[in-house]
């Protein structure tokens, strides 16, 4: 691989490692504001009326499993 090659390689991989961490720490942070809501009135209700955000959001969820497990199998892994 040249190396030109190489550098985008790794910014590709230090992108999508980014984007991964963020949409977990996303998430994260989202459960625990329904927690929080669930722990003051007992429940939790949301709703989403414009398609366009829905759908990216339900894209970035599975960008996030997905990534969750590609880490977690790479971390057990690693532990062999």
């Amino acid at each position: 691989m040249t190396t030109t090659a190489i550098k985008l390689d790794r910014r590709i991989r230090v992108l999508i490692h980014s984007l991964g961490l963020s949409c977990l720490g996303g998430a994260i942070f989202l459960q625990i504001l329904v927690f929080t809501d669930i722990l003051q009135h007992g429940y939790f209700m949301a709703v989403e009326n414009n398609p366009a955000i829905l759908t990216f959001e339900i894209t970035l969820t599975f960008f996030a499993l997905i990534y969750f497990l590609y880490m977690y199998q790479r971390f057990i892994r690693s532990i062999k």
